[in-house]
């Protein structure tokens, strides 16, 4: 598997590309989300991305990790304080690996604060 993660045409693919615990996670991850809020799911920059008024959440499997990215991450680091702030505009990862715990209800409250935010605030990619 690439640093990016796996070339996939379509989110089901990009599932379908993975295995082991990296998958079962990514599952896991994808369910819960979609679930939580209303959002579209498509393959932008070879990663799993999560539309909701603009980009709004990630995944990228890597070789030993798994990332769950946040366009607006810095904000939902008092959620979940794992976060990393990533770059210079509010973004931040969640950054897993095998022994990593996470819940199903951890990964709700983020994709639910997470869409909120966007709906509040704006598509965040439309910088200003």
């Amino acid at each position: 598997m690439a640093m990016m993660g796996p070339a996939a045409e379509s989110p089901d693919a990009y599932i379908a590309a993975l295995s082991g615990w990296q998958r079962e996670r990514a599952e896991m991850m994808r369910g819960v989300i979609m679930a939580s809020a209303s959002f579209v799911e498509v393959i932008k920059w070879t990663n799993l991305v999560f539309m909701a008024n603009g980009p709004c959440i990630l995944i990228r499997a890597e070789e030993h990790r798994v990332l769950l990215g946040f366009w607006r991450g810095k904000r939902l680091r008092e959620l979940e304080p794992r976060i990393r702030a990533s770059g210079k505009y509010e973004l931040g990862n969640l950054v897993m690996a095998q022994a990593t715990e996470v819940t199903p209800e951890q990964i709700a409250r983020l994709a639910d604060a997470a869409c909120r935010l966007n709906a509040e605030l704006g598509n965040p990619a439309a910088r200003t």
